[in-house]
């Protein structure tokens, strides 16, 4: 990955964190690492807790950026969202798997936000 591309990449999620903030959201932890896989950002609100992808595009030559989490991806969020839950209890939550969709170009700042995208 090239720095370029890295740090898009940072841009965008912290974009989408002052996003989710704004919205009432509580950010519990960012890039959570384990061995199923990657989270980019886990956050609370009332009673769920959010398992969030953040993709971040400067055009649409490879496709819109929320086209690059599919079953494959999801799969792998599920897989360090339960190791999460093992080392953080949260019994009376619901958990949701959200995606961010961020394009950054010199004229404006697209951000698209599913909240739950298993339901």
């Amino acid at each position: 990955m090239t720095l370029y591309l890295k740090n898009l990449g940072k841009i965008g999620e912290q974009k989408a964190v002052n996003y989710l903030k704004k919205g009432g959201f509580s950010i519990l932890k960012r890039n959570f690492r384990s061995y199923g896989g990657e989270i980019d950002i886990i956050a609370k609100k009332d009673n769920s807790i959010y398992f969030i992808e953040v993709k971040t595009r400067s055009n649409l030559d490879h496709g819109a950026p929320y086209e690059a989490v599919n079953k494959r991806k999801i799969y792998h969020i599920k897989k360090a969202a339960q190791y999460y839950l093992l080392k953080n209890s949260y019994p009376d939550y619901r958990l949701k798997i959200g995606v961010f969709s961020i394009l950054i170009n010199d004229k404006k700042t697209d951000i698209k936000f599913w909240d739950d995208i298993e339901s």
